[in-house]
C-alpha cells in the first residue's frame, strides 16, 4: 500500500478511509467506542472523540496487536472539557484521558465479528491484518478526521 497522508474515520457509518493526496486508497469496517454517539468528553465516558488529529505515535501494545496513538485533546477538546466542569456536566472527578488510537484486536479475547459490535473505551479497531497494513503505510503525524 502506498503511504497514508490523511484517515478520515466516519463513525456513523463504522468506515475508515485511508487518503493518498486526494486519492481515496482503502476503506475498512471499524468498531467504535461503545458509548454511543457523541463527542468524548472525558475519560471513561467510553466514546470516540470528534475533531482533526493527527498520529503522534506508533508501537506494539501489550492489550492491543497495534496501535496508531491519535492526538486527543486537541484545543477543543480542552475548552469543551473546561467548559463541562464549570456547568457540571461532567463529573468532578473526571479527568480528560488521552489514550486514544486505532488498534488491532485485544490480546486474548476474539470477539467475532468484533467491528460488528461497538466495544473500545473510545478508540477505533480494526481487524489484526488491517492494522498491520496501516501500522506500515500511515505517515508520522498523518491527519486523523473524526466525524459524526
Amino acid at each position: 500500500m502506498e503511504a497514508i497522508d490523511k484517515l478520515v474515520i466516519w463513525k456513523g457509518l463504522h468506515r475508515l478511509e485511508a487518503w493518498a493526496g486526494t486519492r481515496l486508497v482503502k476503506t475498512y469496517r471499524i468498531a467504535i467506542g461503545r458509548g454511543g454517539a457523541g463527542p468524548k468528553r472525558y475519560e471513561g465516558d467510553n466514546k470516540t472523540p470528534e475533531g482533526s488529529y493527527r498520529i503522534t505515535r506508533r508501537f506494539v501494545s501489550a492489550a492491543f496487536h497495534r496501535f496508531l496513538h491519535v492526538s486527543y485533546p486537541n484545543a477543543e477538546d480542552q475548552r469543551a472539557f473546561a467548559r463541562g466542569r464549570r456547568d457540571g456536566s461532567i463529573p468532578r472527578n473526571a479527568r480528560i484521558g488521552g489514550a486514544i488510537g486505532i488498534h488491532g484486536e485485544k490480546r486474548g479475547l476474539r470477539v467475532l465479528p468484533h467491528k460488528w459490535v461497538d466495544w473500545t473505551q473510545g478508540c477505533v479497531a480494526v481487524d489484526n491484518p488491517e492494522i498491520e497494513e496501516l501500522y506500515r503505510a500511515v505517515k508520522p503525524l498523518a491527519l486523523v478526521e473524526i466525524r459524526p
